[in-house]
């Protein structure tokens, strides 16, 4: 018997990334599991330049989004920006996914909420990881905000790279095709993973399967933790064909 699953987000308006990728990984998904259909549905926060202030005011917004989903009785709920989570501070993440699930339960559907955020760092306690590098798109003070926010949650940070792409639909336009090269040129030798793009804007799924190969070390970015976290949420067997070590069924 075929199974429908209402996938909701909740997106910065200038987020073009998010509502290919995770679509990209739940119709993949369809191949191995083909009772199972998604549909996707978004709500959107305004933001054009990823700066802490423009971040803040956008992340405002997230309530009423949480409210417009909820109306549409989505089964879960995705917060698609990490850096906006992360910049307000250590463990935001849990007041805000806390917050936006009481919206839901006010409008007659409580909904689980996962943020992009909370997602990757669940996500590399998932994995064991204690060591990670980091490939993020954004100026360099924001990509150390979002450093300090993973080594907060007791994950250490052997090396980063900042891209410093400050305009979002440029970080969506970032050739994923550049990441192993700029994973190269990271000292990834003594960790136990990869994130590959700490960033929901910037494309990286098509990249993960070469930087695995190459490094020989797992890959996981937010858009793949997200969707881990999705599926985790729906009571779903958190496999998806091609979407890197997270999904592949050892977790």
């Amino acid at each position: 018997m075929t199974r429908n699953y209402r996938i909701g987000q909740i997106v910065p308006s200038s987020n073009i990334t998010m509502e290919t990728e995770i679509p990209a990984m739940l119709t993949a998904r369809q191949l191995i599991r083909p009772e199972e259909r998604f549909t996707f549905h978004s709500s959107r926060m305004r933001m054009k330049t990823v700066s802490k202030d423009e971040l803040a005011a956008m992340d405002a917004e997230s309530d009423r989004c949480a409210l417009e989903l909820s109306d549409a009785a989505v089964d879960v709920m995705g917060y698609a920006c990490l850096v906006a989570i992360m910049s307000m501070g250590p463990g935001y993440h849990r007041e805000s996914q806390q917050r936006l699930r009481s919206r839901t339960e006010e409008n007659g559907h409580d909904t689980p909420v996962v943020t992009s955020a909370g997602a990757l760092v669940d996500a590399l306690g998932v994995m064991k990881a204690r060591r990670v590098v980091v490939v993020a798109p954004y100026m360099k003070p924001l990509t150390e905000l979002v450093v300090d926010y993973i080594r907060q949650e007791g994950v250490e940070v052997v090396d980063y790279r900042a891209l410093e792409i400050p305009n979002n639909l440029d970080v969506a336009r970032h050739d994923p095709a550049n990441l192993p090269e700029i994973v190269a040129g990271l000292d990834y030798s003594g960790v136990d993973a990869i994130v590959l793009s700490a960033c929901v804007q910037m494309p990286s799924l098509a990249a993960v399967p070469k930087v695995e190969a190459l490094t020989g070390k797992p890959v996981v970015t937010a858009a793949i933790a997200t969707t881990y976290a999705m599926l985790k949420a729906l009571n779903l067997d958190p496999v998806v064909p091609g979407a890197g070590a997270l999904l592949s069924g050892a977790y």
